[in-house]
């Protein structure tokens, strides 16, 4: 169960038509590029897929396509969460699960609940979850970070809630819960630029943005950290460095997206509130692009 979520998992992008409807054929084309590239498992429906933004019917539809591309060749691990406890605990007890390995549950944002808050929040979700549950902790996005002594607490008291998604962006945050946490319990790197230096800490992986575009080099990064390879490990860490930067400085997925489209993999388009990145970004990207 455990070596299933360790490594490279990837956070897909959801691809849109030039009219924002849902490119079925670019996502079946995305799915395949990251399996083909060696990544170990799949995150659909996170941040990065531009899940807020998607009907229930599409949730459904995308989720379905993507586990028949899929075709059992890779775990998947599907985004359930939002800031009603009894809306996740609705979600969790009426979606159809079939061919998911394990729920990826981003922490109450908008309403900032105090630690007890986001403690019972995942004791709720914990107590109907037919799925092992890996916590997502994102105080950027939310506005509360989920402190480490919620974190090794929800570890210690739930057998189904095995892993954290930890992207506060403090390595000494990180680091307290690797030096605390159950043995089997797994710390993910939610950023991709500090995934080096968390597998370096004891951490078990990533679930990546950039490893859309890049699945063969940043999981080759990856696998060779957490094979004690560092040398290996910090010269494909630097050689995506700077990138990493511009497929962040105008937001996410925009930034992926026209690093997908340079590859011809899909078009670049995103819905509102989102918006493609400037000529000014874009250009760095494809300049990057062109220096690998």
């Amino acid at each position: 169960m455990m070596d299933k979520f360790k490594g490279t998992g990837v956070a897909i992008v959801t691809p849109f038509n030039s009219d924002k409807s849902v490119d079925y054929n670019a996502l079946e084309k995305l799915v395949n590029h990251l399996i083909s590239n060696g990544i170990d498992y799949i995150v659909v429906q996170g941040t990065t897929g531009e899940s807020v933004t998607l009907s229930k019917q599409e949730k459904e539809e995308t989720l379905a396509f993507v586990i028949k591309i899929n075709n059992g060749r890779l775990p998947i691990v599907l985004g359930v969460g939002g800031n009603c406890t009894a809306s996740v605990v609705e979600a969790f007890q009426n979606t159809n699960l079939t061919g998911v390995d394990a729920i990826l549950s981003v922490s109450p944002y908008y309403n900032k609940p105090t630690q007890e808050g986001i403690y019972q929040h995942y004791k709720a979700i914990a107590a109907v979850s037919q799925l092992p549950i890996i916590l997502y902790n994102v105080p950027g996005r939310t506005s509360s970070n989920i402190l480490p002594a919620t974190t090794l607490r929800l570890a210690n008291d739930f057998d189904n809630i095995i892993a954290v998604k930890e992207a506060s962006g403090n390595l000494e945050q990180c680091m307290e819960i690797i030096n605390n946490k159950p043995a089997n319990f797994l710390v993910i790197s939610g950023d991709d630029a500090l995934t080096l230096p968390m597998i370096a800490s004891g951490g078990n992986g990533v679930i990546s943005v950039i490893a859309n575009a890049f699945p063969k080099g940043f999981s080759d990064m990856v696998s060779a950290a957490l094979n004690n390879d560092m040398e290996t490990a910090r010269v494909l860490h630097y050689k995506y460095f700077e990138m990493i930067h511009y497929l962040f400085v105008e937001g996410n997925p925009a930034g992926v997206k026209a690093a997908l489209k340079e590859l011809n993999i899909m078009n670049d388009a995103v819905r509102l509130p989102l918006v493609t990145v400037s000529n000014e970004t874009n250009n760095k990207i494809k300049e990057l692009m062109a220096s690998y």
